[in-house]
């Protein structure tokens, strides 16, 4: 019963002191941690890490787009439309600023 009871104490203790490590680990994340805002019209990639039968994995770019951002929904998620019109719903973690030229007709095209 002694044994047991130690053995309480020490299981106590190790959760008590992993909670606290894992509370001070969250805080040093969060202090660094910054996620992009995007407004409304602005342009960016979507990654999207699906893979193509037949493709080497390493040579496929897993990010799609340009994509317009149409609405923020709320800190996290956005609503997005491809150049096709359709339109998607996502976590902002899956998001990068679009920092492309825009492509320009060549002269004479009308």
């Amino acid at each position: 019963t002694k044994l047991r009871e130690r053995l309480n104490q020490a299981h106590l203790a190790a959760r008590e002191t992993l909670k606290i490590r894992a509370e001070d680990m969250k805080r040093r994340y969060d202090s660094k941690a910054m996620r992009p805002k995007f407004e409304e019209g602005d342009k960016v990639w979507l990654h999207n890490p699906r893979r193509l039968k037949g493709r080497n994995p390493k040579l496929q770019c897993p990010w799609d787009g340009p994509y317009i951002v149409m609405k923020r929904i709320n800190d996290v998620v956005y609503r997005i439309r491809s150049t096709g019109g359709a339109l998607r719903v996502v976590h902002a973690d899956r998001l990068t600023r679009y920092c492309g030229v825009e492509p320009k007709g060549r002269e004479g095209e009308v």
